[in-house]
């Protein structure tokens, strides 16, 4: 870890790949959990002489660093201690005269899995967002499978070969392979030769048994059901938008599949085409397709991939394709080997079920040998979407892509781009629009967006920082849109599900619109440097309404909701009260593309939040009086409790306007001042000025973001300006 990189993290928060020990002269017991939970999941950096202290991190240093170091690093060597010898990485970092250690710890192998403690596999972790979580005892029996040396699908299953098939599921299969060009032709086998011959039967005990993979492809009802209790996939269709999936309304067409995989297949096939661009039919003999839809390429490996990559030793989790208008979400019980970047280079990848994914190969239903994301990315690119997304979850060993029917160079962002007077080229256009809309990405995703090699992609971004449209951040090869752009008009807000959504600053109410519509015209709303009473809240918002914009300025689950207004009845309290503030752009989700994501929050908008850069024209103010008692509401790390009014600015005050007429980091404050003590200065000097509308933070909906900074309001900088000019 690079010293820049671990200042950063200092200053943000705990979270997948990053833990902070104090550690000054013992290693804690937890730091091992720590290891195996790293080791179980994707690696991560283990880091010694932080204390942890509320949301803040204080470095207080290794005073014993070659003894912390030794011993820990001694007992990851140990057998009895860890289950597996893990390749442990140390570094040392001098940081405000303290010594740190760093420690990578690597994801073990598969084969290594679970990593666990004290020879006890019960005492195995996984990381699940900054927590170290003790694995279940399913967890732990999916860790086992995956690092089977045989795969799962080769093994063999006692059942009578005779009676165990559906042979008119074989027959189609059959076909499809001899029409396919270069297979060899076994058109004089039996049925159970032919799956001799594809190598779905094996020797045991000197008789021929089928493996699961022939019992997954071709397996009658009885025998496939005795071997997977549980649906192969359950297909929704939806008649609206995912922001909608909570609402309560139904699908509108379901599939609940519980076949075989190739009967299972030939279904996906048609209820795909219910809902295709274009009608077409495809000929279950030759395959061959009319009036094909541009997105079948997509769609074809996205659902190929749910069937051949799932989990079948998963008995509790049904995979589930979910059609919505805007995207379509394919979930999979169990997790990809490879990582997310590595998934969609090219190369063989390991593979969960070698046998089914070569079985689909050899009728043409899987064009690329391992996952097959290439294709889907670049058919989405294609038809000028926004990149699919994909969350390959280690921890819940789960899967998820998204298929995102969304444009990316919209209209809207063609016009911001030529407002700027920049001639990019096709590949740069793409980039910069992903990362207006994203607001920092690394070069793995744009290389998708893009679709350059790795070099080339790299060329594309170190372009567009040196036109100064996006900038570098750190030394990971990630880059964020541009600060000095962020505040132009027609700005996609952070966290905006659309690059060419609406500005929440210009929605207007519409003419004939219910009153429903919470989000009011800003046509009226002071100029910026006035001083105004207490800021309007949108119109036609109940009571209970009034209650949630109050307290979500900071990002809030349903339950903290609920359990702050003292209301109860979940699903009513979301269809009466939460949803139409989502709908009307007053709130947005935090996980916009998963509604039922289990860290779900809601947070205000900027249409939503009152403006904290007003201030009072009352001519008569006297000019210390920066504002109004209780005129704003507190940022979101600053409890109701704390709202005075700043009547006068303290020495320190002043320094810090002086210095934040561009945006400083609080560390960067605290060294300019050259002051200590941070929670301190926060809480007496940098709130204040905060809640005063003086500064304003360029994160406000993310209060611990690693890149959070403070600057100048334009009632801040006209304080400074009157100031200096002795006013």
């Amino acid at each position: 870890m690079e010293r820049d990189e671990l200042v950063r993290r200092l200053e943000g928060f705990e979270w997948t790949d990053v833990e902070f020990k104090e550690a000054r002269r013992d290693v804690p017991k937890s730091a091992y959990e720590t290891v195996s939970a790293f080791a179980n999941t994707q690696g991560g950096h283990l880091v010694f002489g932080v204390q942890q202290s509320g949301e803040d991190f204080e470095i207080v240093g290794v005073l014993s660093v070659d003894k912390v170091q030794g011993d820990f690093l001694t007992a990851l060597r140990q057998r009895d201690k860890i289950s597996a010898v893990l390749d442990v990485k140390p570094e040392l970092h001098r940081l405000r005269g303290s010594d740190l250690l760093v420690f990578y710890v690597p994801e073990a192998g598969r084969g290594e899995k679970p990593v666990y403690l004290n020879g006890d596999i019960r005492l195995s972790f996984v990381r699940k967002g900054g927590n170290d979580v003790r694995c279940s005892a399913n967890e732990r029996d999916r860790f086992l499978v995956d690092a089977m040396a045989q795969r799962f699908d080769g093994q063999a299953i006692e059942c009578a070969p005779d009676t165990a098939f559906d042979h008119d599921g074989i027959r189609w299969y059959r076909a499809a392979y001899e029409a396919r060009p270069g297979n060899r032709s076994h058109t004089g086998l039996s049925d159970l030769e032919f799956l001799d011959e594809m190598g779905f039967l094996v020797e045991r005990e000197g008789a021929k048994k089928p493996n699961r993979a022939a019992i997954l492809l071709f397996g009658n009802n009885s025998t496939f059901r005795q071997l997977l209790p549980r649906p192969v996939v359950d297909c929704q269709r939806f008649a609206f938008a995912s922001a909608q999936a909570d609402t309560g309304a139904r699908w509108i067409d379901r599939a609940v599949l519980d076949e075989n995989l190739i009967r299972t297949w030939r279904t996906l096939v048609d209820w795909y085409g219910r809902f295709a661009e274009h009608p077409f039919r495809v000929d279950p003999a030759s395959l061959q397709r009319d009036d094909t839809p541009p997105d079948y390429l997509a769609y074809r490996e996205a659902m190929v991939n749910l069937l051949v990559h799932q989990d079948y030793s998963d008995h509790a989790r049904k995979a589930e394709i979910r059609h919505y208008t805007d995207r379509t979400v394919f979930w999979n019980p169990g997790d990809a080997f490879a990582s997310e970047e590595d998934l969609i280079e090219p190369g063989e990848k390991e593979l969960r079920n070698p046998r089914i994914v070569t079985a689909f190969r050899r009728i043409g239903l899987s064009e690329n040998a391992g996952w097959g994301l290439r294709d889907i990315f670049r058919n989405w690119q294609q038809l000028g979407n926004v990149p699919p997304r994909i969350n390959n979850d280690r921890s819940r060993k789960r899967f998820e892509l998204v298929l995102l029917k969304e444009e990316l160079l919209s209209e809207r962002q063609r016009v911001f781009q030529a407002s700027l007077g920049v001639h990019l080229t096709d590949e740069q256009a793409r980039a910069f629009a992903f990362v207006r809309r994203e607001g920092e990405v690394g070069l793995p995703q744009l290389k998708a967006v893009t679709g350059l090699s790795g070099p080339d992609t790299a060329a594309v971004a170190e372009r567009l920082a040196a036109q100064r449209l996006i900038e570098p951040v750190g030394a990971g090869g990630r880059y964020a849109f541009a600060e000095h752009l962020r505040e132009r008009p027609g700005r996609t807000a952070p966290g905006s599900d659309r690059a060419d959504a609406p500005d929440p600053s210009l929605v207007t109410d519409q003419a004939g619109r219910p009153q429903g519509n919470l989000v009011t015209d800003q046509a009226h709303r002071p100029p910026p440097g006035l001083v105004t009473a207490q800021a309007e809240p949108p119109t036609g918002l109940s009571e209970t309404q009034r209650k949630i914009v109050a307290y979500c300025d900071a990002p809030r689950r349903l339950t903290e909701i609920m359990a702050a207004l003292g209301v109860t009845g979940r699903n009513h309290f979301k269809r009466r009260h939460l949803n139409p503030l989502v709908r009307d752009g007053v709130l947005r989700m935090t996980h916009p593309d998963r509604p039922n994501h289990p860290d779900q929050a809601y947070v205000l908008t900027n249409a939503g939040a009152p403006d904290p850069g007003l201030v009072s024209d009352q001519p008569d103010a006297p000019e210390p009086n920066l504002v109004t008692a209780q005129a704003h509401r507190p940022p979101p790390d600053l409890s109701t409790a704390q709202v005075e009014p700043l009547t006068e600015l303290s020495a320190t005050h002043r320094k810090i306007v002086e210095h934040c007429d561009m945006p400083r980091r609080l560390t960067e404050i605290m060294e300019a001042l050259g002051v200590t003590g941070r929670n301190h200065f926060r809480r007496r000097h940098l709130n204040p000025l905060i809640r005063g509308g003086v500064l304003r933070m360029t994160r406000p909906d993310r209060p611990n973001h690693p890149d959070q900074a403070y600057v100048l309001t334009e009632a801040g900088a006209a304080l400074k300006g009157r100031r200096a000019g002795g006013g």
